[in-house]
């Protein structure tokens, strides 16, 4: 199955596979009135053994049969991590 990568040019780091190249109709229209415009970055066969850096590939795949797109949101960020102080302090 191939796949079109697409990255939102108003959200960092938000990207929208499309089964069909350009074919922004299959993305509901409140998604895409905060994601559009998209730039194309790549196109990429996403066979069963594929393995994506950011998403399941699997998971890609089958959004793509059933909506026709799927959409990669940033990864969330790390808590903090809280070192005790040496002197015992909480603050």
């Amino acid at each position: 199955m191939q796949a079109y990568v697409y990255k939102s040019q108003r959200k960092q780091d938000t990207y929208v596979y499309l089964a069909k190249r350009d074919d922004f109709a299959a993305i509901p229209a409140s998604v895409g009135a905060t994601l559009a415009p998209y730039t194309f970055v790549l196109e990429v066969a996403l066979t069963p053994g594929r393995r994506l850096a950011q998403a399941d590939a699997t998971l890609v795949r089958a959004n793509l049969v059933e909506r026709g797109f799927h959409l990669q949101l940033p990864p969330q960020p790390l808590a903090p991590v809280k070192v005790p102080r040496i002197d015992g302090r909480d603050d």
